[in-house]
């Protein structure tokens, strides 16, 4: 089983559908737990929100933790929505291009072993 937080990472990939999930995870966690949160959710939703408003409401509520966080993602540092859309989006960009890379070695040796394995099968 993932904590939320592992499941957030997780969903981190180049697949279209992962991303709106994501999303919705962060916003379901803040809309359930913003009456009340424990620091480590305000340092979640800094973290991970995907949301320009939402974000910006966290960084009214939480300014201290804000800052503490601009240095690891620097998008926390605009105060326009705008900004902070095209900010989401190249991250978003550049997770999944990390994810990409991440998996091309991968991809080579399995394509590698599946070529082994059925010139195997037709020399047998």
């Amino acid at each position: 089983m993932l904590s939320l937080p592992d499941l957030v990472l997780a969903k981190k990939t180049q697949r279209d559908k992962d991303w709106p999930m994501l999303s919705r995870l962060v916003e379901a966690n803040y809309f359930s737990n913003r009456l009340k949160p424990t620091p480590q959710q305000v340092e979640f939703w800094l973290r991970e929100l995907r949301n320009p408003s939402l974000l910006l409401e966290v960084f009214g509520r939480f300014p201290e933790q804000r800052a503490q966080l601009l240095e690891e993602r620097p998008l926390l540092r605009h105060s326009q929505p705008e900004e902070l859309q095209s900010c989401l989006w190249e991250e978003e960009r550049l997770e999944r291009e990390r994810d990409r890379k991440y998996w091309q070695p991968l991809r080579a040796e399995l394509e590698q072993l599946r070529r082994e394995r059925a010139r195997t099968v037709e020399s047998d």
